[in-house]
Formats: C-alpha cells, structure tokens, sequence
C-alpha cells in the first residue's frame, strides 16, 4: 500500500486548503524518505535503474512544491490545461497533479 494514499474524509476542524497542504506535506515526506533510502541502499549511484528511479522522486518532489506554491497563489485544482476545476477525485488521488484527465491524455 502506498504511503501516499489519502484519507477520504477531512480531519475533523481542518479546512480545505490545511488538508490539501497536510496531504501535500506528506507526500514531500514520503518522497524525501526514499530518496535518502535510495542513497542508503544503492551500491552504485551510476546504476541506470537507481539513476531513473532518483530522477521520478525527484520530478515527483518538484511537482510537490510547485501545488504548494499554487495551493499558496490560489490556482490550487485549476487545470493548467484548460483552466476548469480539475475533478476532486483526480485530486484525491494525485494531489499535486496540475491537468484534468482530457488535458493530461493530450499532453501524453
């Protein structure tokens, strides 16, 4: 089970946005870890696997940050794409996400 899945009910007291940033924060976290487990566990960092699997946490982080910064500029769940409300449940489960589905199949 991955340690980024979210909870599907609001902690009791806690706005939208505190939950977004908490799911968020945990997510940064959790990227974090890895990384250094990565650095704990690898033999040999020019390991093409190791060097891929470093580069997706580390694209993964940056995504991190950058919700954060929208979640702080107010354009947190706007589509980049097509500029409509990106669906809850596509934020349930990838809260840094910054395109819809349609927009995210063009972009691919």
């Amino acid at each position: 089970m991955s340690l980024d899945v979210p909870r599907t009910e609001p902690r009791p007291g806690h706005t939208a946005a505190e939950e977004i940033r908490r799911r968020l924060e945990h997510a940064r976290s959790t990227r974090l870890a890895q990384l250094k487990a990565l650095d704990q566990e690898t033999a040999s960092p020019d390991d093409p696997l190791t060097a891929h699997q470093r580069e997706a946490i580390e694209s993964a982080l940056q995504e991190i940050e950058q919700a954060l910064a929208r979640l702080d500029n107010g354009t947190y769940g706007i589509c980049e794409g097509c500029g409509k409300p990106v669906p809850p449940e596509r934020l349930e489960i990838l809260p840094y996400t910054r395109h819809c589905v349609t927009c995210r199949r063009r972009a691919a």
